[in-house]
């Protein structure tokens, strides 16, 4: 079952997000994980979603900001980040957790979404061809970090 995440799921939500993060090579850091995503529940600057087993477990989750295109004049959904544990994997999770991301596009009136992985992301570059996104090849992705030289 996919469905909105609550406060009530921080426990096991926070777990899920640090596995993410460690996915991305950051260092594990339960308490900030959890502070970021109170915040990020508390302020309503975010949508989670999260995949619940037959057993009331969680398995996965999907996390977007909501952002704008001027050019459009609608708002726009970053589908920030997008994780299903190793076990529960090949089990249509992560399309199930898309297809619900498409409805938030569709119930926001929405443009549509955005998103960025890593080009050796292999079995993630596969499910978002396979799950009708498109590779911008008309513009080039930049990254400016505070503190960089």
């Amino acid at each position: 079952m996919i469905r909105e995440a609550g406060l009530g799921d921080l426990d096991e939500l926070i777990v899920l997000f640090d596995n993410y993060r460690i996915f991305y090579e950051k260092t594990s850091d339960i308490i900030a994980s959890g502070n970021f995503l109170k915040a990020r529940m508390e302020n309503k600057d975010s949508k989670i979603f999260v995949a619940e087993n037959e057993d009331g477990m969680l398995t996965g989750f999907v996390q977007l900001y909501p952002i704008f295109s001027s050019t459009r004049l609608k708002p726009l959904w970053l589908l920030n980040d997008l994780f299903v544990e190793p076990e529960h994997r090949g089990k249509k999770i992560s399309v199930a957790l898309i297809d619900r991301c498409k409805i938030l596009c569709q119930d926001t009136n929405s443009c549509g979404m955005i998103l960025e992985t890593a080009k050796d992301n292999v079995i993630g570059n596969h499910l978002y061809l396979k799950n009708g996104f498109l590779p911008d090849s008309n513009h080039n992705y930049y990254e400016w970090e505070f503190g960089s030289a």
